[in-house]
C-alpha cells in the first residue's frame, strides 16, 4: 500500500494489491500530477471478495486464540545512503517517538495498545538502493532484513517524487519472509523536507498496513469496505485537509483524520477501536512468533 502527498484524481491512483509479495506491497504514493502517496502501487485495489476472503481466513486462524492486549514491536531501522547520510540517529528516534504517540492515541483516537521498541540502527551506503528501493527491493531486503515475522524492518531511502512509502502485508510473510517490512522516504520523517508530509505520519500509515490494515477508502462505498466496522465508508481518498467530506450514503462522514486515509500529515490524528482490535487479531494470527 502507499501514501501520497498532494491532490490527485482518483483515476490516477494505484493502491493496495492483494497479490504475491514481489508485486510490491503497500505504499503511500501518488502517481500523477506530481503528488506523492502512502501505499503500494500495483495492478489493482482489493475487491470486496478479496477483503471477505481475508477476513474469513483471519477468523479461521483465530479459532481458539486470544489476541494479546498489548504488543511491543521490535524495530530494526536500516538507513540507506548515497555517500552523505541524510538521516541522523536522533531523527530516527523522533520517528519512533511519533509512532508510539500515534499508536498510543496521543494525537486523537484510541490507544491501540501497540508500541515500538528501537532495537538497532544500521547504515548501508548503496546509491542504487537509496535512489530506487522499489526496483531493487529484493536484493536490498535479502541483504539487510533481520528477525522474524514479529520484527519490523523499517528501511529509510529516497523514493520517487510520487511515492512516500510502501509496506508488506502480514498475509504475505510465509511466502517471502525476507521481503517483509516497510520502506519510507527519509524526507517524510519528523522535520523532513517533504511539504505537508513531514510529521512522521507516513511511517504511521505504512506500518498500519504492515499490521494488517487497509485504506479507509478501500472498495469505496461497497461492502465490506476496509473490513473494519467503525471506519465509515468513503468513495475516494482524502486530499489535503477538508473541513468536511461525506462521499457515501452510509452513516457517518468520511474518516478524513484517520491515519489510513491520505490527508496531509497535519490533518491525520487517529486510529479507531475497530482498527486497534484488527491489529491485535492480525498480530495473533500472523506475526506472533508462536504462530509462525
Amino acid at each position: 500500500m502507499a501514501r501520497r502527498a498532494t491532490a490527485v484524481s482518483l483515476a490516477c491512483l494505484l493502491t493496495v494489491v492483494i497479490a504475491p509479495p514481489l508485486q510490491l506491497s503497500a505504499a503511500r504514493a501518488a502517481v500523477c500530477a506530481g503528488s506523492p502517496h502512502r501505499s503500494t502501487p500495483g495492478p489493482r485495489s482489493p475487491k470486496p471478495e478479496d477483503v471477505a476472503k481475508l477476513m474469513a481466513e483471519l477468523d479461521r486462524r483465530l479459532a481458539g486464540v486470544t489476541p494479546p492486549t498489548t504488543i511491543t514491536v521490535p524495530t530494526r531501522v536500516h538507513v540507506l545512503t548515497r555517500g552523505v547520510r541524510k538521516v541522523s540517529d536522533q531523527a530516527i528516534r523522533s520517528q519512533i517517538a511519533v509512532l508510539n504517540s500515534a499508536y498510543g492515541g496521543a494525537f486523537g483516537g484510541v490507544d491501540t495498545g501497540v508500541r515500538f521498541r528501537l532495537d538497532s540502527i544500521s547504515v548501508r551506503d548503496n546509491a542504487t538502493w537509496f535512489t530506487d528501493p522499489v526496483g531493487h527491493e529484493q536484493p536490498m531486503k535479502n541483504a539487510l532484513h533481520k528477525g522474524g515475522a514479529e520484527t519490523l524492518n523499517l528501511y529509510i531511502a529516497q523514493l520517487s517524487e510520487l511515492m512516500l512509502g510502501f509496506a508488506s502485508y502480514p498475509y504475505w510473510y510465509a511466502g517471502a519472509p525476507l521481503l517483509d517490512g516497510v520502506v519510507i522516504d527519509w524526507r517524510s520523517l519528523p522535520g523532513g523536507a517533504m511539504t505537508n508530509y513531514n510529521r512522521g505520519f507516513t511511517g504511521v500509515h505504512e506500518i498500519g498496513h504492515w499490521l494488517g490494515l487497509f485504506h479507509t477508502f478501500e472498495n469505496g462505498c461497497r461492502q465490506p469496505g476496509d473490513g473494519i466496522d467503525d471506519t465509515p465508508a468513503e468513495a475516494k481518498p482524502t486530499e489535503a485537509c477538508p473541513a468536511h467530506k461525506d462521499t457515501c450514503p452510509q452513516a457517518g462522514p468520511d474518516p478524513t483524520r484517520n491515519f489510513m486515509d491520505y490527508a496531509h500529515d497535519r490533518c491525520m490524528a487517529e486510529f479507531t477501536q475497530g482498527q486497534a482490535r484488527r491489529m491485535h487479531e492480525i498480530w495473533a494470527a500472523y506475526r506472533h512468533t508462536s504462530k509462525i
